[in-house]
């Protein structure tokens, strides 16, 4: 349930302190050695992009929406208002900032000019509230979201990952956190260091990263490598519960393919958990649909499926194991695939 509303004006004791160390983001756990990323000045870049990769998944992406941003979103908004003042949307469906009391958006208007210039200290008590508000969402259009700094937005991802609940959070996530990070990497091919910490400190909240995140992220079918790479190293960096490494390996399993599923599919299974026997099962059925696709994989999903054969190899369920066996055949990568099948059938 939403907590009571606040006055804007409240000042929220319990909030947590703007000063506090960030130590607890380096939740550094088990490295595998592959790190995806490289820290260069303030900025964090993949470490390589394979142009055959490339390629190959452009294939997968044909027919793939284009992506929307914030600006997009923001759009749609004005659209929405204007829509409603020639009278053609009703009242019920108006977005709840049409019924702010002008001094509000005033206010809020102010603490959006704040952000976009913040890089440290203490938020500004109008912004810390808006966790225990019932129409947050509402209020954080008023600041303009798509013009926030990084550093503002890593600060609002640890306040918002604090104080809302798993759903909320995911929201935020969603059309907050993940645009801003898309559309800092379309802009510069790297992501900002603080929307990086950003990403690390929303794991948090596991279930609504991926929900909000990963999940979306794959089903655009737009996601590209660099994407890939630099939010999956997020995630191959952070411990994160098997509950929702499982749940979300199933969902990337049964979904349709693109490049983000196997690099996230293949930091997932990096972890070693200890997987549900149907997750194995979904994992060896989401290899084997391409059997009979002709069309050229990426190196990264021949990768996938070696760490696959590495971790579970003695779990995967003979039948799948005859059955990789066409699978191998047509889709051959000459370094690759005879590590996949001496992992899978002893072969030397």
């Amino acid at each position: 349930k939403n907590k009571p509303q606040t006055s804007v004006q409240t000042q929220v004791d319990s909030d947590e302190s703007d000063a506090e160390s960030e130590a607890d983001e380096d939740m550094d756990d088990e490295y595998d050695g592959q790190d995806l990323v490289r820290i260069n000045g303030d900025y964090v870049e993949e470490v390589e992009i394979c142009e055959d990769d490339e390629e190959a998944l452009a294939n997968f992406m044909i027919g793939a929406p284009e992506r929307r941003n914030l600006a997009d979103i923001i759009m749609d908004k004005i659209f929405e208002k204007e829509a409603r003042e020639r009278g053609e949307m009703d009242d019920e469906e108006a977005p709840q900032n049409s019924k702010f009391d002008p001094k509000i958006v005033e206010v809020y208007t102010g603490v959006g000019k704040i952000l976009q210039r913040y890089t440290s200290g203490k938020l500004p008590k109008a912004f810390k509230v808006i966790p225990s508000l019932s129409y947050w969402e509402d209020i954080l259009w008023l600041t303009s979201p798509e013009k926030w700094s990084p550093h503002a937005m890593r600060a609002a991802t640890r306040l918002f990952a604090s104080n809302l609940n798993p759903k909320m959070a995911q929201r935020f996530f969603n059309i907050f956190l993940l645009e801003h990070v898309r559309q800092d990497i379309h802009e510069n091919k790297r992501l900002n260091f603080h929307l990086y910490m950003a990403l690390k400190k929303a794991l948090y909240k596991p279930q609504a990263f991926f929900k909000g995140i990963i999940i979306p992220l794959c089903e655009s079918r737009n996601c590209t490598l660099r994407e890939a790479a630099i939010i999956g190293s997020v995630l191959s960096k952070v411990s994160v519960p098997v509950i929702h490494s499982a749940a979300t390996l199933m969902k990337l399993s049964s979904m349709e393919y693109s490049g983000g599923n196997s690099m996230f599919i293949r930091v997932l299974l990096n972890k070693k958990y200890s997987l549900p026997t149907r997750v194995i099962s979904e994992l060896s059925q989401h290899y084997l649909r391409f059997t009979s696709d002709t069309r050229k994989l990426p190196v990264l999903w021949h990768q996938s499926l070696l760490v696959f054969a590495q971790r579970y190899k003695n779990d995967i369920p003979k039948q799948h194991k005859e059955a990789m066996k066409p699978l191998l055949k047509q889709h051959f990568h000459h370094q690759i695939t005879p590590e996949i099948r001496r992992e899978l059938y002893n072969e030397m």
